[in-house]
C-alpha cells in the first residue's frame, strides 16, 4: 500500500509521468422491441427484453496529475490485449517518456511476461525498459485512482443504457473520453501514507515493545 502511495506524492516528471490503469467487463445489450420515445407528461419507456450483443473489454489508462485519460475497447483481455495496449501507451501516448510509471492490479496479465508472450524479444525487452509497474496490494485496488476513472465512466456515459452494435458504445466511450480529455479532468488524491499509517493502523504489524 505505502509503495502506491509514495507513488502519488511524487513530483511530476513529464519525461516520467504517471499512469493508473484498471479493467472493466461490459455488455453490449440492444433493445427487442424498440423504446417508445419521451414525451410531455410521459417519460421514455423501455421494454425489459434485450438481446445481447457482445461483451466489451475496456482498459482505463489515466494520468490523473494531466488529467488525460485513454479506454482501450477490446474483444477480450488476455495477456496479448494487455501487451498491445502497453504497446500504444508507451509508442503512441508517450512516446518521449524516459519512463513510465504504471500503477495496476494483480491480475495475470498484468505482467512483464506479457510482453514477451505478445512481441519478440527485442521489442519486448525495448518495452519493459521503458516501463515500472506498482501493483495495488490484494484488496486494495481502490488504491488505483483509474478504478475511480471507470467508475465516472460507467454512471456518466454507459450507466443502463442499451446500444445496437459495438461499434455504438465505443463511439460513446471515445466522446465521453474527448471531452474529458479536452478539460483536463484529473483527480486531487488526498490520502497520504501518513493518514494510512493512523486510519489503517490495525493493518500495521504490532511493534514488540507492544507485545
Amino acid at each position: 500500500m505505502e509503495a502506491v502511495l509514495d507513488v502519488y506524492q511524487g513530483a511530476y516528471d513529464e519525461k516520467r509521468p504517471l499512469i493508473c490503469m484498471d479493467e472493466a467487463s461490459r455488455q453490449v445489450l440492444s433493445d427487442v422491441t424498440p423504446p417508445l420515445p419521451m414525451k410531455p407528461g410521459a417519460p421514455k419507456r423501455i421494454d425489459d427484453k434485450y438481446e445481447r450483443q457482445e461483451v466489451r473489454s475496456l482498459l482505463m489508462f489515466y494520468d490523473p496529475v494531466t488529467g488525460w485519460r485513454r479506454v482501450g475497447c477490446r474483444e477480450s483481455r488476455t495477456r496479448t490485449d494487455w501487451a498491445l495496449e502497453i504497446k500504444q501507451l508507451l509508442d503512441v501516448d508517450y512516446p518521449n517518456a524516459e519512463l513510465v510509471t504504471l500503477v495496476c492490479d494483480n491480475l495475470n496479465t498484468h505482467d512483464l511476461s506479457s510482453l514477451y508472450f505478445a512481441f519478440d524479444a527485442e521489442t519486448a525487452r525495448r518495452l519493459k525498459r521503458r516501463i515500472r509497474l506498482v501493483h495495488t496490494p490484494k484488496n486494495g485496488s481502490w488504491l488505483n485512482m483509474a478504478e475511480m476513472e471507470l467508475s465516472l465512466l460507467s454512471r456518466q456515459c454507459l450507466g443502463e443504457r442499451r446500444f445496437a452494435t459495438t461499434a455504438a458504445m465505443d463511439a460513446e466511450i471515445t466522446a465521453w473520453q474527448t471531452d474529458r480529455n479536452t478539460r483536463h479532468c484529473g483527480t486531487n488524491w488526498r490520502f497520504s501514507t501518513t493518514d494510512a499509517r493512523i486510519k489503517l493502523k490495525s493493518l500495521y504489524p504490532i511493534p514488540d515493545i507492544e507485545r
